[in-house]
Order: C-alpha cells, then sequence, then structure tokens
C-alpha cells in the first residue's frame, strides 16, 4: 500500500512600502497597505477560492477518502480575515469535514529559530491560538518556515509537545534511502519526521505547465501511474508545495484545476492507494530509521540550504541587526511595537535581497515588489533605522515608568 499526503503552504507576507532615507525618524507607515490588498483579492480569486471549492467537492465525493493538510501562516490569515473573509469561511467548511489537517508553524513565517529561540517559541504559540481561535482546532504536527529544519530544531519542536514534523527530502541527507517512508529524527524517541518527495512535488509545482519538460503534458493518469510504482518500495509518498500552486503558479488555462479534479480517482484505481494526512502517516507507520540533519536544510531552490534568506551579506546585515533589536522591542511592552517587529522579521523580505541565480526563480519571485535586491535592501534598512529610533525611545519611557 502506498499513500498520498498533499501538504499545501497558504502564505503571503505583508509587504513593505519603498520607505525613502528622508522618512527615517518620521514613523510613517511601513507596509503597502494598497499592494497587499490587491494581491490577497487576487490570490483569493485565482487560487484560494476555486482551490477550496475543487477539494470540498473531492472529500464530498469520495465519501472522505480524499484528504489534505494546510499550514496557514497568521500574517496570511490576517490579511485574508481583514480583505476576503469568504476565503476564511471556506476554510472552515474544509476543516469542519475531518479530512483536513491544520499543522502549526511561526505565525510570521520567520526563521525565529536561528536567532531567537525565546521568540521562535513565542510565535509558534501565537500561531497555535490563532488556529485554535479560527478553526478550533489543535494541531498536532509542526511544518517550520520554508522547511527550514535540523537536528536541533526537531528536539526543540519535540519538546513542545508534536508528534510529527515536515522536512525536505535532500539527496544529500538521504544518500540512499528513500523519501517514501516515516523516519525519526536523530536520537529523539517521540516525533517523527515526513520528508517531501521533491521530484513528485515539483513535477506538479513547477514542471507542469513547462513544455519543453520531456514529461509535458503531466495528466491525471500519468502521475498516478508514478504514485502507484511506489507500491512495494515506500509507504507515503509527500506531496508538499505552496497552494498558489493552484490557479496562480499553474493558471487555470493550463489545465491545473482539471488536474487535481482527475487525480484521486485515478490514484485510487490502484487497491492499494489511498490519502493520508501527516498526522495519520505517522500514526499508521512505523519509522524505518533514523536520520541526521546536522546541518539546517530548506526546500529551496536546487542547494536546499539557507542561502535564498543569508546567501549575501545584505541579508546576513538585514536579519541581524532585526533581531538584535530584540531586547529593546520587548522592554516596550508596546503589543502594537512587538506586532511591527515580527512582521519584519517576515523571511521574505530577505528573499527579496537575494542575489543568486534560481533554479526555480519565476515562481519565487512571482510577488517580488522590488525591481532589485538592493532596491529592497535599501528600503528594508530605512524602515530598520526609522524602527530602531521607535523602538529605543519607547523602552526608554518603559523603563524610566
Amino acid at each position: 500500500m502506498v499513500s498520498v499526503c498533499f501538504y499545501f503552504q497558504v502564505h503571503q507576507p505583508i509587504r513593505l512600502g519603498k520607505y525613502s532615507v528622508f522618512e527615517i525618524g518620521h514613523h510613517n507607515n511601513y507596509f503597502d497597505d494598497h499592494k497587499n490588498e490587491a494581491i490577497i483579492r487576487k490570490v483569493a480569486r485565482k487560487c484560494y477560492i476555486p482551490a477550496n471549492n475543487a477539494v470540498l467537492e473531492l472529500i464530498n465525493k469520495s465519501d472522505g477518502r480524499f484528504k489534505v493538510a494546510y499550514s496557514m501562516t497568521g500574517i496570511a490569515l490576517e490579511q485574508l480575515e481583514k480583505y476576503t473573509p469568504e476565503v476564511i469561511d471556506s476554510f472552515r467548511k474544509l476543516v469542519d469535514t475531518g479530512c483536513v489537517e491544520i499543522l502549526d508553524e511561526t505565525y510570521h513565517h520567520t526563521l525565529s529559530f536561528l536567532y531567537s529561540k525565546e521568540e521562535f517559541k513565542e510565535q509558534v504559540e501565537l500561531h497555535n491560538r490563532k488556529i485554535r481561535q479560527m478553526f478550533n482546532y489543535k494541531p498536532t504536527v509542526f511544518r517550520n518556515t520554508e522547511l527550514v529544519y535540523n537536528n536541533e530544531l526537531a528536539s526543540f519542536v519535540e519538546k513542545m509537545g508534536y508528534k510529527g514534523i515536515l522536512a525536505e527530502g535532500a539527496d544529500h541527507i538521504l544518500q540512499w534511502r528513500s523519501p517514501n517512508f516515516v523516519y525519526r529524527p536523530k536520537g529523539l524517541s517521540k516525533i517523527k519526521l515526513l520528508l517531501k518527495n521533491y521530484r513528485l512535488s515539483d513535477d506538479i509545482a513547477f514542471r507542469f505547465s513547462e513544455k519543453r519538460w520531456e514529461e509535458f503534458p503531466l495528466t491525471a493518469p500519468k502521475f498516478a501511474r508514478w504514485i502507484s510504482k511506489v507500491n512495494g518500495n515506500g509507504n507515503v509518498v509527500n506531496l508538499f508545495m505552496d497552494y498558489e500552486t493552484f490557479g496562480e503558479h499553474q493558471w487555470e488555462d493550463k489545465g491545473i484545476f482539471e488536474f487535481l479534479r482527475h487525480l484521486p480517482w485515478e490514484i485510487f484505481k490502484h487497491r492499494d492507494n489511498d490519502f493520508v494526512t501527516p498526522s495519520e502517516a505517522i500514526k499508521r507507520h512505523d519509522a524505518v530509521a533514523e536520520l541526521d540533519f546536522h546541518h539546517y536544510v530548506s526546500w529551496a531552490d536546487i542547494e536546499r540550504d539557507l542561502s535564498a534568506w543569508l546567501g549575501n551579506k545584505m541579508q546576513q546585515e538585514a536579519i541581524r541587526e532585526i533581531y538584535l533589536l530584540e531586547t529593546a522591542v520587548k522592554l516596550s511592552r508596546n503589543p502594537a511595537l512587538i506586532d511591527e517587529w515580527r512582521k519584519l522579521q517576515t523571511s521574505d523580505h530577505f528573499y527579496y535581497m537575494c542575489t543568486k541565480w534560481f533554479n526555480d526563480g519565476d515562481v519565487h519571485k512571482y510577488f517580488n515588489p522590488y525591481d532589485s535586491p538592493y532596491e529592497a535592501f535599501i528600503a528594508y534598512m530605512n524602515i530598520l533605522n526609522d524602527f530602531r529610533i521607535k523602538a529605543n525611545k519607547l523602552s526608554e519611557v518603559n523603563v524610566i515608568d
């Protein structure tokens, strides 16, 4: 038997405005509200609403045999609540079916684990409360920002009580092993590890409409045959991807929704195939081996490392400076300031400063509001300089009081 585990990432950052050096000291709004609203409405129309409708239809028509999982960042949920509450309602309908699992992650989609374990824990707890409040749901599986993962993270997350964690099925870690099994993080006994099958995931997410691809066109029967070949050499095929794959990165007129609507029925044609959520996969299957992720791995680009966010001096300087403000920000005890600081930590801001060549760059840069990484860096540092003045002033006032 082989199971398909679909996991979709739902995330849109709160984008920054093009803050000039002349605004420093005046504490103007850092965020481009107009652009954020326009993008979230566009993505809702092209992806979230039609994709949710398709998933709900498949769940109902299959009598609950079709199952998926989502991780929805807190800042994406905030924007959906504000601008397109109908999308929240459609997600609630999916969760109410009992065939949808929601995962926990950092509320603000940050790399906080690398810089502040305390801040990381607070952001995860914020996310957990948001999911409980919105969906009456308690996540038991964790997915870190951009699938950034190593042994230390797994240990930390296990102590927080999670039963499972997701990671990239990176070749240099797996070597001769298959990503289509459940594993155990090195040295741990409670938490289990699910690895993305990046080849099959990327066939849908990146190559679906690529006419130069030797397997083009990708049809549901063809993909189902690839899944069925795993029978006897794997237990679960983890298909992890951005939800925007459906309708935004891969447009509707390319046939992506038709592919999604037909795929489950093709999968079910093999009597040993089914769909599972991450928690069902880790409950059903024992870990076949222990895996050692000594260094950080992510799901970004062909390197599967942190270079997309920390590969150049601009990125390193910007992210170092934002976390150096933690003490001043928290001393202020000002909820609005703390929230602003956390929104400035969102990993996308540093991704926009990336100067390396992306193998899958067109997809990752799809929503980039800047003309160049240098423009992104200048705008961010202008905002950071203004924010530092404000944070220091508010923290000093609080200390005096």
